[in-house]
């Protein structure tokens, strides 16, 4: 059973930063590419940003780009999210994310893609 563990949320304001982590166990996370997804109160989830197993390639939304960073260190079983210069729009529950197809080497956006997701970690950003 794969476990998606996600923590570093928390409240800050407008400018400010923070780095999401989340921690897998389960199966051979060096496989698999993972993605960090968010969904606001009353939206639908979106796609952040995705890393392929190697850490190679990676892609973000249009509205995150220069902002936040995603990465994997692929010996502690862990994908990083650093968000920088935070805006009020940023505000969600974030999610992480493993592919269901390993070894795959161009990041896929689609949320249906993605078999195992963490139980969220709430992002506030005030103005």
């Amino acid at each position: 059973q794969v476990q998606l563990v996600e923590s570093g949320g928390g409240l800050v304001q407008a400018g400010g930063s923070l780095r999401l982590s989340c921690a897998a166990s389960g199966r051979t996370f060096s496989n698999y590419a993972m993605a960090w997804f968010r969904q606001a109160p009353g939206k639908e989830r979106e796609f952040v940003a995705a890393i392929n197993w190697s850490g190679g390639s990676t892609y973000y939304t249009d509205s995150v780009k220069g902002r936040f960073t995603i990465s994997r260190d692929n010996a502690k079983n862990t994908v990083y999210l650093q968000m920088n210069n935070l805006k009020p729009e940023d505000t969600a529950v974030y999610y992480c994310a493993a592919d269901s197809i390993p070894n795959t080497i161009v990041v896929v956006t689609t949320l249906t893609r993605y078999d195992y997701w963490g139980q969220g970690t709430q992002v506030t950003v005030s103005s």
